[in-house]
């Protein structure tokens, strides 16, 4: 099966879930990708916060399974 970036839903996203998803895609920890994210962001001044406004728009949010 091929592996595909997707935003998470539900309880996994914490913001628009970009952090959700990349810890999926890469099988890590979404807190480790949270950290990584919010130390980046304080290290550029701030530039990564555009970067992730557009991912939220590129990326699509993973499907949702109905029960």
């Amino acid at each position: 099966m091929e592996k595909k970036l997707k935003r998470t839903i539900g309880k996994e996203a914490m913001f628009m879930g970009i952090c959700g998803g990349l810890g999926k895609y890469f099988d890590l920890d979404p807190t480790i990708v949270r950290i990584l994210v919010a130390l980046t962001t304080f290290f550029s001044f701030g530039s990564l916060i555009l970067v992730y406004i557009i991912l939220a728009f590129i990326i699509p949010k993973e499907e949702a399974i109905n029960i």
